[in-house]
């Protein structure tokens, strides 16, 4: 079995063999007939490219030497087209390289390039061609022409273009900064205001006020109190003088105010000025140790009017409740009007500023860098889309208004078995009602009691109290409020309105105070 095994694979490898020696023979007869035909002759399109050398201008490059054999078969050499020539020296074939060849025949290039020779060469020899004379002549005098017209056109240009410049001059004129002496500007913002702070913090107070507050969801009251702050203005023989916001000492049952020694005293309402959200504070020199006396001030009062917008300011009051604290910033507008949309308020006047304005900080100062107190701190507006917007009351508008008050007499609330009782029942006059029927602001009388102090002075039910011992009334509440500093039998002079004929009358009326029973 091993035999035939081998024998028949030696016989696959003959057969194998054969067969690729038939399709090589085939393969060559196809492309020799392809490429020289069957008569063995190039085809035609073979034919096409021919080459001619130039002997004479090869003649300058020639020695001694034999013929060159050329050919024009694609650019490679064959022995069989090329013309075969003798003559003397060397010459150079078609490819660049030196070889035998002493031929008088014409080397030419492809016919393609004769046609683009002939053309360069026309050109070169129309740009070359000699002018005539008076070609020559009227181009220079168009080229004369031309370049004075040119610098005449250049030289309208530039003055056209140096009038349009001082036009420009003339019409507007940029002026350069002026550099600021910082040395010499009382003004500059400052990065240190300790100076300030030393010399204004004994001047600035806390005050608390414990009140009753109402809880409308439990229908029941409870004692709670608010923080704000104070500014020493004044001193008499009997009394220190602080002034603040109304709404800080707003509805008290007691006042306390806390000095920069952190000693307290009680505090008493001198007198208020609701629409310009001011009120004196007095503190009675008797409550005070000699050491508190001895480490406070009394406030600088500067100009509020001469304030320029962007100039610093420090603010100092009781942020929180948690003590005195310092903020700075700068005046960010002047003349602001902030509660238009409130009938009580004076608007239209206030200071804007970016110093950091908190609760607490309420009736504090506002001061320049000389520390004078420009402003009193009243509010700002609260918002998470807002920032750094407070807001002060200028210190010349408030001046007169202090003064005003400091005039009043100081009242000590009066032991609630000692206080007066007026005698009425009355409700507040709404502002539908104002607008409707025209009636005047204030209480409105809508009961008197028999055998009170009201009854005997002649107050009738349908009156409207509007002022008490010289004090606005616009509430029930503020009536309240008011008669705790009265001690039965004291005497007041009440203001109201009464109707008569349809009209509002105003008349003032003695009243004594009598004992509540």
């Amino acid at each position: 079995m091993g035999k035939k095994s081998i024998w028949k694979n030696i016989m696959v490898t003959l057969g194998c063999a054969a067969f690729a020696g038939a399709y090589a023979l085939g393969g060559g007869y196809v492309v020799g007939t392809f490429i020289n035909g069957a008569d063995g002759t190039r085809p035609a399109w073979l034919e096409r490219v021919e080459i001619h050398v130039d002997e004479s201008v090869l003649a300058g490059r020639s020695g001694n030497g034999t013929t060159a054999e050329t050919a024009g078969t694609g650019g490679m050499q064959n022995a069989s087209s090329a013309p075969q020539t003798q003559g003397a020296g060397n010459s150079l074939n078609h490819n660049g390289r030196n070889d035998k060849s002493g031929s008088d025949d014409t080397l030419q290039k492809p016919r393609f390039d004769e046609d683009e020779e002939e053309e360069t060469r026309t050109d070169e020899e129309l740009e070359s061609a000699p002018a005539s004379e008076e070609d020559s002549e009227q181009a220079e005098e168009d080229s004369r022409q031309t370049e004075e017209k040119e610098k005449a056109e250049d030289t309208d240009d530039k003055k056209k273009d140096e009038k349009d410049k001082k036009d420009k001059k003339d019409t507007a004129r940029v002026s350069h900064v002026e550099i600021i002496d910082q040395e010499d500007q009382a003004l500059a913002v400052l990065a240190d205001v300790t100076a300030v702070v030393r010399t204004a913090m004994p001047c600035v107070v806390s005050i608390t006020n414990e009140y009753t507050a109402y809880d409308y969801w439990y229908d029941e009251e409870y004692d709670d109190q608010a923080n704000g702050s104070g500014i020493i203005v004044a001193q008499s023989d009997e009394e220190l003088l602080i002034v603040t916001n109304y709404h800080v000492v707003e509805d008290n049952n007691n006042l306390y105010v806390q000095f920069i020694d952190e000693e307290e005293a009680i505090a008493y309402v001198k007198g208020i000025s609701l629409e310009n959200d001011l009120a004196i504070v007095s503190v009675f020199l008797e409550d005070m140790s000699d050491d508190t006396l001895a480490c406070i001030a009394i406030a600088a009062l500067g100009d509020s009017d001469s304030l320029q917008v962007g100039e610093p300011a420090i603010a100092i009051g009781n942020s929180l409740g948690y003590g005195q604290s310092v903020t700075t910033g700068v005046i960010s507008a002047l003349n602001r009007n902030v509660f238009a949309d409130d009938p009580d308020m004076v608007s239209g006047y206030l200071i804007q500023t970016d110093a950091a304005i908190n609760p607490g900080n309420s009736g504090g100062a506002l001061l320049n860098v000389k520390g004078e107190v420009i402003g009193i701190n009243s509010s700002k507006i609260a918002d998470y889309v807002i920032e750094g917007m407070g807001y002060a009351i200028p210190i010349s508008t408030a001046k007169p208004i202090i003064e005003d008050l400091m005039q009043k007499e100081t009242r000590r609330k009066v032991p609630e078995e000692e206080r007066a009782f007026l005698g009425i029942s009355g409700t507040d006059v709404i502002e539908e009602a104002t607008a409707r029927y025209e009636m005047p602001e204030g209480v409105y009388v809508s009961n008197v009691l028999e055998d009170t102090a009201a009854d005997a002075a002649g107050i009738l039910k349908g009156d409207i109290i509007i002022y008490i011992d010289g004090e606005k009334i616009t509430r029930m509440e503020e009536l309240q409020g008011l008669l705790e500093y009265y001690s039965a039998g004291t005497e007041v002079e009440v203001v109201l309105m009464r109707q008569n004929d349809g009209e509002y009358t105003e008349r003032t009326i003695d009243v004594r105070l009598g004992y509540k029973e």
